[in-house]
């Protein structure tokens, strides 16, 4: 069918020229010597005259658990829960607000979360020693349903120039949970991986 086309159509089907020949940069292929392969035999005699101290190195698993020991004794410390008169209510109604302005009070935190429903309780926590604010807070809602509200749409707004953090409240409600302060996420992340 293809003999039936143009001469101008059938230079298109044409196979190219062959490439010129240029010789190697490097040297010449008849001339270049590769690595040379030998078996193992060359060995068989060092393996009499072994080291008797040789310890051999650890497996994946021991290299793992060594690790996580390092970790634990680097990041846990173990802790008694918190025996803090202050701490009342439902944990599981309680809402934990973090990275707060330290001018902000309980007023401005009110303001803030009464849009997401009733407040029975707000705790701003202050240093024992002179009574300053830490810049977090514990806000306990009268509903679970109102907690969760504030948990999915409140991380993340502005409140006296700063961007808070809205996290549910886990040291009552996870069991073993630990503080970030104490590596949590760092013990979790190369246990998990």
């Amino acid at each position: 069918m293809t003999d039936k086309l143009p001469p101008n159509l059938l230079a298109l089907f044409a196979p190219r020229p062959p490439l010129p020949y240029s010789k190697p940069l490097d040297r010449d292929p008849a001339k270049r010597k590769g690595p040379t392969i030998s078996g193992v035999g060359q060995f068989v005699s060092l393996l009499k005259d072994y080291d008797p101290d040789y310890v051999p190195t650890e497996t994946v698993e021991e290299k793992k658990k060594r690790k996580v020991n390092i970790l634990n004794r680097l990041y846990y410390i173990p802790r008694e829960p918190n025996k803090d008169e202050n701490v009342t209510g439902d944990p599981f109604k309680t809402l934990f607000v973090a990275r707060m302005s330290y001018d902000i009070t309980e007023k401005d935190l009110r303001r803030e979360f009464e849009m997401y429903g009733p407040i029975e309780n707000i705790r701003i926590v202050k240093r024992k020693s002179d009574g300053k604010p830490r810049g977090f807070a514990f806000i306990e809602f009268e509903r679970e349903k109102d907690m969760k509200a504030a948990y999915k749409d409140a991380d993340g707004v502005k409140l006296l120039g700063r961007r808070i953090l809205v996290d549910v409240e886990r040291g009552r409600t996870v069991k073993g949970w630990r503080p970030r302060r104490l590596g949590e996420y760092l013990f979790d992340i190369y246990v998990k991986n």
